[in-house]
């Protein structure tokens, strides 16, 4: 059956060298919602994988604990270093880089696929197509419980739609504030039952973070404004990925769950930069 995902995932870009460290960190704190991609320029996902090693030689959790989220990348998106031959059929390239990141991952299924953004920044074109359809095959061949698709526009889904190709279980997209918090894409998710993971919630709206009316409600709340943001976004039905290296955050974004807004709180930051 289809793993449900957790209330919270943690992100893995950018981490480089210290991949394996925090990702053990994160699992000790708390986390088991994994976010990766077979995408060295900006993931070391070897590194998840030794980290997620570690963890379970360390009885933190075992596989059966977790979520583990991966990503096919286009190879304009990737450096030279790629995890599939550049000269095979799209669809080829998909199953090399999925079979690449389960090596990476020491399991036989990620418990989510995802499209890492859509070949053209302006439609849902025949490359996504017949990438979308290598990526059902791979969940088919139960390599992958289920598939998603990021950085992707309102345009994007609908063209998708319109093709008739199966939906995604989720789309994870950047969330600025000053654009309202991509409410056209939540509104699409949201009315077909499709999970939408935000991410940079914080890295990408400093000017939330500095709200004064923000700073003095998470006062209040005896919380931070991390917390009320991550709190903000799970009550208009986002799934947050966090990508913080510091211990102590990693323990309040996960205390953000015990923390309960208002309506009109909720209602306020949904206007509040856009």
């Amino acid at each position: 059956m289809p793993t449900e995902a957790p209330d919270f995932l943690y992100g893995t870009a950018w981490k480089e060298d210290r991949t394996a460290a925090l990702t053990e960190l994160a699992l000790r704190a708390g986390f088991r919602g994994i976010d990766t991609a077979n995408q060295r320029r900006h993931y070391f996902e070897a590194g998840v994988g030794e980290g997620l090693a570690a963890a379970y030689r360390a009885g933190i959790v075992t596989r059966a604990d977790l979520f583990l989220q991966t990503k096919f990348t286009y190879q304009r998106g990737q450096d030279h270093r790629l995890p599939y031959d550049p000269a095979a059929r799209l669809a080829v390239q998909v199953a090399q880089s999925l079979a690449s990141s389960l090596d990476h991952l020491g399991t036989d299924h990620v418990d989510s696929y995802v499209l890492h953004g859509p070949s053209s920044a302006y439609e849902w074109g025949a490359a996504d197509t017949e990438v979308w359809e290598a990526m059902r095959k791979e969940r088919d061949a139960g390599r992958a419980l289920l598939l998603g698709v990021s950085n992707v526009s309102l345009q994007h889904l609908e063209q998708m739609e319109a093709a008739h190709s199966e939906l995604p279980a989720f789309v994870q997209n950047r969330c600025f504030a000053r654009l309202g918090w991509d409410r056209e894409v939540r509104r699409f998710c949201s009315e077909r039952k499709i999970t939408y993971q935000g991410f940079s919630l914080l890295t990408a709206n400093p000017e939330v973070l500095q709200h004064p009316p923000l700073i003095a409600l998470a006062a209040k709340l005896d919380a931070t404004p991390a917390q009320v943001v991550f709190s903000f976004a799970r009550a208009v039905g986002m799934l947050p990925l966090t990508g913080t290296s510091n211990a102590e955050h990693m323990k309040q974004d996960l205390a953000s769950l015990d923390l309960s807004l208002s309506h009109e709180v909720v209602r306020a930051m949904e206007s509040i930069a856009g």
